[in-house]
């Protein structure tokens, strides 16, 4: 690896706030350079609406990250999330008609033919992350290059997103006079923030709860085995309690935050809290413990719908390694509990690591995937040329 000195910068254009990091990469350490957020604009039911209200956003706070850093970037590492965006198994096979070395294109080749995926209209291929590969019928090879063998096949998860929704994304960037180095799905980029590698080979996911939608992903035996988008997340929460106490939804949002818990047996019954009224004149009593039974409703179908998803791939009751929360939604209060009752493993709130003179004010779950970019980033920039264009190489290394 090179030791020369790069800036890389990650983009997190979520729903609620866009926030930018951006770091430098030296001696094969990512260093904390400067960071800028705004409260997001152009966005509903996690899609854009208003590509320019989103690209201002984006100007922003690269532009706040740059005076903070001192320093101006042209190219950024933006996430991608929301609706569209999904995961899927697949394999590419390549057969040499005879036993030989397999090489790196080799490799290259049983990657490029796991691409081949039959995609509706308007989807198209976001990530391919290789999983293992099997040489002549044997499986459970993480590097099979050297090795003799006459059939390679390529075992790795697909994400799959909205051509359009994707195409939003990239021009609202270059709006703000920015190039694309690569996009990146937000739950994988949550993971490569605040996941730990040494607890994959045991079963670990990544639950990146934002404001208008939840990424799940899930790792075992070191590699991807789930990418999958949850239409379930912090806006549904704050949708019950605003119908539930007859307020408008900043209220709500406030109210979520402030004394909202999915825990209400940690709440006496008779504990109660003022609300504003409609008018704005005066204010009026609700009763806590009945909040925070709506608020534990809603996490009980969360959990319910990640138990689901870790179905599809045989992990239920299998994630030895853990649950880590991160994004925005997951500080409401009890939910780290309640994950760890609902799905039968540990949980803890997952927060950027590795990041050389990370800031003790931004140890905040809600910065994990832009930090995770920021890190994305810096490890594209400092790969040399045939690493960058090596599919199966630069997959393992970005795990």
């Amino acid at each position: 690896m090179s030791q020369k000195a790069f800036f890389a910068a990650g983009i997190d254009t979520g729903a609620s706030h866009t926030r930018c990091v951006l770091c430098r990469m030296e001696g094969g350490k990512v260093h904390f350079l400067g960071v800028g957020s705004t409260e997001s604009e152009g966005w509903e039911k996690s899609r854009i609406v208003d590509q320019q209200a989103v690209s201002r956003c984006i100007l922003k706070v690269v532009q706040q990250a740059e005076k903070m850093a001192g320093v101006q970037i042209e190219t950024i590492t933006a996430g991608f999330g929301g609706l569209t965006a999904r995961g899927a198994n697949t394999r590419g096979r390549l057969d040499f008609g005879r036993p030989r070395e397999i090489t790196q294109a080799d490799v290259n080749r049983s990657m490029k033919n796991a691409l081949r995926v039959a995609l509706a209209d308007d989807r198209m291929v976001l990530q391919i992350l290789p999983q293992d590969f099997v040489v002549d019928d044997h499986p459970g090879h993480r590097d099979p290059r050297k090795m003799l063998g006459s059939v390679l096949e390529a075992n790795a998860h697909v994400v799959m997103a909205s051509v359009m929704e994707h195409n939003a994304v990239v021009g609202a960037v270059n709006q703000a006079h920015l190039l694309v180095d690569e996009t990146v799905y937000d739950g994988f980029a949550a993971a490569y923030a605040a996941g730990l590698p040494e607890m994959r080979a045991e079963g670990v996911a990544v639950l990146d709860i934002g404001s208008q939608s939840s990424e799940l992903v899930v790792y075992f035996g070191q590699s991807l085995q789930l990418a999958s988008t949850i239409g379930l997340s912090g806006d549904h929460f704050t949708n019950d309690v605003a119908h539930f106490l007859r307020i408008g939804f900043p209220d709500a949002q406030d109210v979520k935050e402030q004394f909202g818990s999915v825990l209400p047996e940690s709440t006496t019954e008779n504990s109660y809290l003022e609300l504003p009224l409609r008018d704005g004149q005066g204010v009026r009593e609700g009763s806590r413990y009945e909040l925070n039974s709506v608020l534990r409703a809603r996490a009980v179908q969360l959990f319910a719908l990640v138990e689901r998803e870790l179905a599809r791939v045989g992990m239920e009751r299998a994630l030895t390694g853990g649950l880590v929360l991160t994004g925005g939604g997951s500080l409401l209060h009890g939910l780290v509990q309640m994950a760890e009752d609902s799905l039968h493993c540990p949980a803890w709130l997952g927060l950027p690591r590795t990041i050389v003179g990370w800031p003790d004010e931004l140890n905040d779950p809600a910065w994990t995937t832009a930090a995770g970019l920021a890190k994305y980033s810096a490890r594209l920039r400092t790969m040399v040329d045939l690493e960058r264009q090596s599919i199966g190489l630069l997959g393992r290394i970005l795990q």
